[in-house]
């Protein structure tokens, strides 16, 4: 039996089911007489459908149904939005109407007997359009910003004078980035497989959020929500794309009460690059104004993101801008700019991966021209408080983490001048940058069953992606039990569950974890009252509005990073990261590094890899494979670190514990461009940095 508490590196308690294939993901669900549906999507960029040929695709062999707006069942779409949602347009009406708003759109379903029948009949199908060109490019002329309605620290700020203070400066900098549109392209495609008992539905589906599927599928088809019932006990990564609730799912589901059957739909990869969101491109303009000593007297930051017509995706591009240094004078502009595209959504880091780039890369150029050390110019202008809203910071260690991040990686090594480090031929460069991101958490709830046998269930309807949600939920169970893990039993990904947030903004473990722990001290006060055989508690947590309302609450970290660049081909390696954060109490600090590498790793692509390339002619994704779509393999990581500064944090949530999966992504893009600068003496403000750019810089 193994007792183990809050702070111990337990191996992952689902490790052998992974290992071995028994844990099962959306796809590998299978029901009696269960048929097979393909997605046809559009071929124009803008639009509307003139002619479905359906019925010769009819009579081929296995077809049960060729599903269009022509003869698809009208849905309810009743009113729905989480806060996962969009604030602002109407969703995807999926097959009521002929309109075409985006390459990929889905325009028919077909379902058969079998996958290869449906995939043959979805080739031959013949459609034809009505088309016009689509806007699908930012910088296009035609491209008009908007204001965003609503969201997530999108606001614009303004403290002070920014333009003034910024004129007025002894040290001005004032640079534009350009940051590429991303896929989440995680191991696991989309899938849903849907059944239907009378006007009772069950979906078998990839979800970080099964209670919000339930709703919005309820919602579709005008259904009582405890009508459907979603179940996902497993997800092969997912860095958001799942968060929503995509049209394939109600297609799923539409295809199965039009056959009368059981129906599995699984995208392909090809289909989630237009069907399942994407990081928007985003342009910024980024200004500082600074005395000769380093002290900030102007911050300026200006963002547009990309967002579909039909809804407006936002995120927090600028808002870490106005509370990660002091300076008086402060203005944060964001804008959205409306495209013939399919709807934006979070992608690990979202804003705030993005923002952070133009803003720690104009800070290291800042330091370049103050002939300041970055890590000391930074310390320069560290706040005392959010000089936001003056809200002291909950917890703030950004400057030990600094100071553990530099030991930890040799800062002192460096050599200040650009290009003046070399391994042999080979450029080496060394940069940093800060990052962070808010320490979220909402309402959840968890219950605890004491069984006969004396072991113990907890029920939850979180999601696990990936990070460990059912190793450490289980040990903040056993912790607060004294119980042996082997003795506890996790069910999660059921929206038969109690309901909980999203699995996504890195508040899993702030807001279930604190739930389940108040589930499991409620069953020990009635285990304490002499009770027989089973006994249940329920328990629920969310953050006091009161303190929300005194603190500011964040995660903080320091990323450094060092390059090694072909001065001839222009390649760039990433030699090492090295990560130090503070993030609160560490449940399991085995899974916490895990956390923390996977992020750095995703940070990798985003410096140097990933970038979604549309056809201008019709926004058609020409890069939506994995040949061409690039992401880090084993090959291109050496040596990855990530280190804990030890924080206690009595506000921010019962546990005292921040989230890891963004913070350790946010800042590394960065960190290695302001490496790649140290090495070459090139300052590239575009990502993902190319060898071209290198080359002809």
């Amino acid at each position: 039996m193994t007792a183990v508490g809050i702070g111990t590196s337990l191996a992952r308690v689902d490790g052998r089911a992974k290992v071995t294939g028994a844990a099962r993901y959306a796809a590998d669900f299978n029901r009696p007489h269960q048929a097979h549906a393909v997605i046809v999507g559009a071929t124009v960029g803008l639009g509307r459908v003139v002619s479905v040929d359906a019925e010769s695709v009819e009579r081929m062999p296995g077809v049960l149904a060729v599903i269009s707006h022509r003869n698809a069942p009208k849905l309810a779409y009743r009113a729905h939005r989480a806060p996962i949602d969009p604030p602002a347009g109407e969703r995807l009406h999926v097959l009521q109407d002929g309109q075409v708003r985006f390459y990929g759109q889905p325009v028919a379903l077909i379902v058969a007997e079998t996958l290869d029948q449906a995939e043959r009949a979805a080739a031959t199908l013949q459609i034809r359009y009505e088309a016009t060109p689509p806007l699908v490019d930012q910088l296009d002329k035609r491209a008009q910003p908007v204001d965003p309605q609503g969201g997530r620290g999108h606001s614009n700020v303004e403290r002070g004078d920014a333009e003034k203070a910024f004129a007025a400066a002894p040290v001005k900098f004032s640079g534009e980035f350009d940051m590429a549109r991303e896929n989440h392209t995680p191991m696991e495609l989309h899938a849903t497989v849907a059944a239907w008992e009378g006007d009772r539905l069950t979906l078998w589906s990839k979800s970080q959020f099964v209670v919000n599927e339930q709703a919005e599928i309820a919602a579709v088809f005008g259904l009582p929500r405890e009508n459907v019932q979603v179940i996902c006990p497993f997800i092969g990564g997912a860095f958001g794309t799942s968060l929503r609730t995509w049209p394939h799912v109600t297609l799923a589901a539409l295809g199965a009460r039009v056959v009368g059957r059981p129906v599995k739909l699984v995208l392909t990869r090809r289909q989630t690059f237009f069907h399942t969101g994407h990081r928007p491109r985003t342009l910024q303009r980024v200004a500082l104004g600074a005395t000769r000593d380093g002290k900030l007297t102007a911050v300026i930051h200006d963002g547009a993101g990309e967002t579909s017509r039909y809804e407006q995706y936002v995120e927090a591009l600028t808002s870490a801008t106005t509370y990660m240094y002091s300076s008086p004078n402060v203005l944060t502009r964001y804008r959205l700019v409306p495209l013939d595209i399919a709807t934006p959504l979070y992608m690990r880091g979202p804003g705030e991966s993005s923002g952070i780039f133009a803003l720690e890369s104009s800070l290291d150029e800042l330091s370049y021209q103050l002939g300041i050390d970055p890590i000391e110019l930074r310390k320069r202008n560290e706040p005392k408080v959010d000089e936001s809203d003056g809200r002291p910071f909950s917890s703030r260690s950004m400057v030990q983490c600094y100071d553990l991040g530099a030991e930890k990686f040799g800062w002192s090594r460096r050599t200040p001048a650009p290009r003046s480090m070399r391994d042999d031929r080979l450029l080496i460069g060394l940069g940093m940058a800060s990052t962070t991101y808010p320490a979220l958490q909402n309402a959840a709830n968890a219950r605890a069953r004491l069984l006969p046998d004396g072991a113990v269930e907890i029920e939850t309807a979180a999601s696990d992606m990936g990070p460990g949600t059912y190793t450490s939920l289980t040990q903040v169970a056993a912790d607060t039990l004294g119980m042996p893990v082997e003795r506890i039993t996790l069910k999660i990904g059921s929206s038969a569950f109690p309901p909980t947030p999203p699995h996504g903004g890195s508040q899993t473990m702030a807001s279930v974890g604190t739930a389940v722990h108040a589930a499991c001290v409620n069953l020990r006060a009635e285990i304490a009252k002499g009770g027989r055989g089973k006994m249940e508690a329920s328990g629920s947590s969310a953050r006091d509005p009161e303190v929300a309302r005194r603190y500011s609450m964040h995660a903080f970290g320091a990323v450094f990073a060092e390059v090694a660049v072909d001065p001839d081909l222009g390649m760039v390696r990433v030699r090492r990261l090295v990560g130090a954060y503070g993030a609160g109490r560490i449940v399991n600090p085995r899974l916490a590094r895990s956390q923390c590498i996977g992020g750095m790793v995703g940070g990798i692509g985003q410096a140097l890899m990933e970038r979604t390339v549309l056809d201008a002619r019709d926004g058609r994704p020409v890069n939506a494979h994995m040949g061409d779509y690039l992401v880090p393999v084993n090959l291109d990581i050496a040596q990855i670190e990530a280190h804990f500064v030890e924080e206690h944090d009595p506000h921010v949530n019962g546990l005292g514990v921040k989230g890891l999966g963004e913070v350790s992504l946010v800042g590394v893009a960065p960190a290695i461009a302001n490496a790649v600068f140290h090495a070459t003496g090139k300052r590239l403000r575009n990502l993902p940095i190319r060898l071209e750019d290198l080359l002809h810089t």
